[in-house]
């Protein structure tokens, strides 16, 4: 009997979800509907433009593939962010930072592509650690590499939620 009871409210619930990569409510493909989202340069702080660099070409990557699509652009996709440097660990020897947190934080906002509209916005925020050694140019690469990482786990995020947001809404409607 509970088996049956938990097999029919199993069945009564899966029809609430909807496959995040799936058709999107306009019955598009949701690859088509990513890559109608044209990226704007990302704003950022004085002097963090690295990170920028990055995620802009981390979100073209991953709404269309290249950047090179033919697909005609619907919405825009404007970035505004900022990184911060911790370091959680001091050498009571040296004095010195032995690792570096990276704080990315990126507020977007996903628009029709004349601006009147928002679709959806919100902040995207994640970190990324690194050992700092005394040579200076390993710390300066590790550095780098966790700004990398940081612009990946970002881009991921931002388009997660893009897709959520675009898996519901129909064309016309942007």
């Amino acid at each position: 009997m509970r088996l049956a009871l938990a097999a029919g409210l199993a069945l009564n619930v899966s029809a609430c979800f909807r496959p995040l990569y799936g058709p999107t409510a306009s019955g598009e493909s949701m690859q088509v509907a990513l890559a109608a989202v044209q990226v704007d340069d990302v704003v950022m702080a004085q002097d963090q433009d690295r990170l920028g660099h990055y995620l802009r070409s981390e979100l073209i990557f991953a709404l269309d593939g290249s950047g090179q699509d033919a697909t005609p652009k619907r919405y825009k996709l404007k970035l505004k962010g900022s990184e911060t440097v911790t370091t959680p660990i001091v050498s009571s020897t040296t004095a010195r930072a032995e690792a570096g947190t990276l704080i990315g934080t990126i507020e977007y906002s996903l628009e029709s592509l004349d601006g009147r509209k928002v679709i959806t916005d919100g902040v995207a925020t994640s970190t990324a650690t690194y050992d700092r050694s005394t040579q200076r140019f390993a710390s300066l690469r590790a550095a780098r590499d966790a700004e990398i990482r940081l612009a990946k786990v970002l881009s991921d995020q931002i388009k997660t939620r893009i897709a959520s947001v675009l898996a519901v809404i129909k064309p016309s409607g942007s």
